[in-house]
């Protein structure tokens, strides 16, 4: 329920609504491509009671709070940055997420709880995205920020996988007075918070911080444990491990199948391109330490925020051409509309209606161009989108030094084939037998995330997290 005063009814919303707005304020392009630091220049308290005055408070429920995957109570939380209220304002976005400085940086916004604002009808929306990122950290530099941590249990649940899914998860469960430990692949916690999305749309020291609460709570953290090869499921019940939630991910770059040259040098997946380019050296596996090769001119193959993200980390790596070869045109674009045009303002190109069919090498054996063919709009797919379709002897080149394919993500099969009766589906993703609590065919073991749904957003996998623990912990004191 919001928090708002009965007497606000009284309040004009016409005159609300009739407020300016004034549009987030952003780093140049031609600054802000010469580092990868926040690209948004953050509200100060003044901008943030100015801009979250501009709510106008609908009746519950709020189309805001509905278009939310966590149903934060968003007009609540307006209501009291208005008042100057800030770190109240951010526990209302403790209560329903996980995460609340990361998805008010990461989420898609306008087609979320912005894109939901009534407001959109005649004026502008209220920037909500960004408001919950200032109100969470104006609380964490003045009063910091603690998980509070149930009565000890005496009960052991294991964690696999360090991303949002089973960060969320574990947050849960210690609240519950749970003994948690994540065990991850990788040798920093955070999943793709850290190895997937550029420090320019999420700081690592926000991470940071918010692990540091995370440890401050007594989440236990393994490192560099591959379960499914270091360790198995079966492994960790043996351990004394009583309930297990798998949060890995779907993390596995998929392929361009049957198309020559993906093999060359300058040719790379998302994932590797990502994670060399954006991360601190220290956090990376031993396989990836190598030093990235970038060409001048770059081309990515692809049209999610994937591929937004590999555009706009290749300019900061120096390209000087970089452009987006898409196979349907803009409107089929799964990315998001602002992620796109920050790329462009950065001097990113786009190329629809393009195939790349093969990878061709130069003299020196290294890439030198990509084959392409013209492709026009067919009948719409089993998703509702147009099917692309070649056009008969279109072929054309782009000269390229370097490609990146960021054709989206497959689920990792390991887990299913090594967990007796754990029951998993479309190349691995794994079967639970209710959304709601995310139990999977294997008794004691939960899952929620991409790892379910298939690649999807960060709130949506914290929202999988949640619910998956208040599971478990039933499961739990059940048992």
């Amino acid at each position: 329920m919001q928090a708002v005063p009965s007497e606000f009814l009284a309040i004009d919303r016409k005159e609300r609504a009739n407020r300016p707005f004034f549009d987030l304020d952003l780093r140049p392009p031609e600054v802000r491509t010469c580092d990868f630091d926040d690209v948004v220049i953050s509200f100060d308290p003044e901008r943030a009671m100015v801009e979250a005055a501009r709510c106008i408070h609908c009746p519950d429920p709020a189309p805001c709070m509905l278009a939310c995957p966590a149903h934060n109570d968003i007009p609540s939380a307006m209501w009291l940055i208005e008042q100057g209220c800030f770190a109240d304002a951010a526990n209302i976005y403790h209560k329903t997420s996980s995460l609340p400085e990361i998805c008010g940086r990461v989420c898609p916004h306008e087609a979320l709880c912005q894109g939901s604002c009534v407001l959109n009808k005649h004026h502008q929306p209220v920037q909500t995205g960004e408001l919950e990122t200032f109100a969470v950290d104006y609380q964490r530099r003045t009063d910091g920020y603690i998980i509070p941590v149930g009565t000890p249990s005496g009960r052991k649940v294991a964690i696999i996988g360090a991303g949002p899914a089973g960060l969320a998860c574990a947050e849960q469960l210690v609240r519950k007075g749970h003994e948690v430990t994540v065990f991850e692949s990788k040798p920093a916690p955070g999943g793709l918070l850290v190895y997937g999305i550029p420090n320019f749309k999420l700081p690592k020291d926000v991470w940071g911080e918010k692990w540091g609460e995370f440890e401050r709570a007594g989440v236990k953290f393994q490192p560099n444990t591959y379960i499914g090869k270091d360790k198995t499921i079966d492994g960790l019940f043996a351990e004394g491990f009583e309930a297990v939630f798998i949060g890995v991910g779907s993390e596995i770059d998929a392929k361009m199948e049957d198309t020559p040259g993906t093999d060359l040098c300058g040719v790379y997946e998302a994932t590797d391109f990502l994670i060399r380019g954006n991360v601190d050296p220290a956090l990376l596996p031993d396989d990836m330490r190598r030093p990235l090769e970038l060409g001048r001119r770059v081309v990515v193959i692809g049209g999610g925020d994937t591929a937004s993200d590999c555009l706009r980390t290749a300019l900061r790596l120096g390209a000087e051409e970089v452009t987006c070869l898409y196979r349907r045109t803009e409107k089929e674009m799964p990315g998001g509309k602002k992620d796109r045009k920050m790329a462009r303002d950065e001097g990113a190109k786009y190329r629809f209606l393009t195939q790349p069919v093969k990878f061709i090498a130069g003299a020196d054996g290294k890439l030198a161009a990509v084959e392409c063919i013209e492709m026009k709009l067919g009948e719409p797919d089993a998703k509702g989108r147009r099917r692309p379709v070649p056009v008969e002897g279109s072929n054309f080149s782009v000269a390229a030094d370097t490609a990146i394919l960021a054709l989206g993500y497959w689920p990792d099969p390991i887990l299913g084939k090594t967990t007796p009766d754990l029951e998993v589906h479309d190349w691995g993703l794994i079967i639970v037998k209710d959304k709601a609590t995310g139990a999977t065919t294997r008794p004691g073991v939960f899952s929620g995330g991409d790892c379910v749904t298939g690649p999807d957003l960060v709130v949506t996998a914290m929202v999988g997290g949640r619910k998956a623990a208040a599971a478990i912990d039933e499961y739990l004191r059940n048992k």
